[in-house]
Parts: structure tokens; sequence; C-alpha cells
């Protein structure tokens, strides 16, 4: 398994543990470094923008002192929301490793499908590349929140 992509699900399951949200966590690679990395924080902060990839975006920026990642790579363990992927496209990350897919993500409650559906697809707009790798990794991190009966979405 990709070392990164580890420390991905270690973040998602510190998320899990501290019941701060769902089972999404997220670094961010610079020169084979860890820059920024973030798990899912919605509960914890009651802010629905704190999600994974944009917590490990934050911590990122704040580290280099530049929202201007276009040298980074993201690993994460689902495939980002809308949300997610435009803050991705924002700080100009070029390429997202992400383990588990949306569909994944909706069958544990997870379910962005209506931002989808309004906010169609454009393939050949697109500037992010999206990899997807270690889907069984990731998906036992899911397994492992759903299986939690004290459990909150977000």
């Amino acid at each position: 398994m990709n070392r990164y992509m580890e420390e991905a699900i270690r973040e998602a399951e510190i998320g899990i543990e501290k019941r701060h949200g769902g089972p999404f966590g997220a670094v961010l690679v610079r020169n084979g470094e860890i820059i920024g990395k973030g798990h899912n924080m919605v509960i914890g902060t009651n802010d629905p923008t704190a999600h994974g990839e944009i917590v490990a975006i934050r911590e990122a920026s704040k580290a280099i002192e530049n929202f201007d990642l276009s040298d980074c790579q993201l690993y994460t363990t689902s495939e980002p929301c809308p949300m997610c992927y435009s803050a991705i496209h924002w700080s100009r990350i070029p390429v997202v490793y992400y383990g588990a897919t949306k569909e994944d993500a909706a069958k544990i409650g997870f379910d962005d499908q209506l931002l989808y559906d309004i906010l169609p697809k454009q393939e050949h707009l697109a500037i992010v590349k999206l990899v997807q790798m270690d889907r069984e990794e990731c998906l036992e991190v899911f397994e492992k929140y759903e299986e939690d009966d004290e459990r909150q979405l977000y």
C-alpha cells in the first residue's frame, strides 16, 4: 500500500476515534514530504466545510505560507465531494489519489448525488487528475466507521 495513503487512513481513524466526523482523511505531499494532513472535523468543530481534504489544504497552505499548492499531490481516503474538488481546483493541486469511490461513501450515508446532478461533471474541462488507489484498505476504515453504533453523519 502507498505510504501516503496509509497516513490518510490513519488520519481517518483518528477522526473516527475522536468522533470528529466521518471516515475521511487526507494528506498533502510536496517533494516527498507531508506538509498538511487532516480528517473530517465537521462534528468536532461544528464547521460544515471541515472535510478532511479542506483541513489538509488549510494546514499545508499555512505551512508553506501560500495558497498555491501546484507542486503538491493530495492523497485521500475517498473520492472528493464537489466542495472539496472545488478547493482542490482553487489551490491548484494537479493530482489527487483517492481510495473509496463516491458510491462507497453513499453506501454509508454520505450521498452527494444531488450535487453531482446539479453540477454535471465536465470530463473535457477537468484540470485535476483523479487517480484511484488502495480502495480496499480505504474501505476498511469506512467499515470501522459504519460499525460504530454511536456515530453521527459528517
